[in-house]
């Protein structure tokens, strides 16, 4: 586990040290910004060679929203992580549970960087409820309300 001093920017090899994902799963590249138990924006770097593009669509590649979705709820996951990090005796892992106010203003292509700005608004018995949004080049592409259920493992 990282040390108790939290250093930025977190890179990927760090980020799975916090996370369970692993290619082709894990959409969190960078953690650039960090306010512990408060808010962290994240990177995921949008590639042409990212596996669900073969499918979606074919001559024009669209990311899926539910992988932006599933993008925020990592962002989230780095967040309570990080956060927790003092009391790395019990690392739960956090379940997405409910989405919440989903909207979608933009499409993600190949060659994006989605910026990825996640809020905690509280947490409650083990869950997390958060507002998220993904920007490209400044503009907002998605956002939603997330919750995410602790359990340990």
């Amino acid at each position: 586990m990282m040390t108790d001093a939290i250093k930025l920017p977190v890179n990927v090899e760090q980020i799975q040290e916090l996370l369970p994902h692993r290619y082709p799963f894990l959409l969190v590249d960078r953690v650039i910004e960090l306010e512990p138990g408060e808010r962290v924006v994240a990177i995921k770097n949008v590639s042409m060679n990212e596996p669900f593009f073969q499918g979606h669509f074919p001559n024009h590649p669209v990311m899926p929203g539910v992988l932006v979705i599933e993008a925020m709820a990592q962002a989230a996951g780095t967040l309570i992580m990080l956060s927790n990090q003092s009391n790395s005796d019990t690392n739960p892992l956090f379940y997405l549970a409910k989405v919440d106010k989903a909207r979608f203003s933009a499409k993600v292509v190949p060659g994006d960087q989605l910026r990825l700005e996640v809020r905690l608004k509280r947490m409650l018995r083990g869950m997390g409820l958060f507002e998220a949004r993904a920007v490209v080049d400044g503009n907002e592409v998605a956002s939603c309300e997330l919750m995410c259920a602790g359990r340990a493992e």
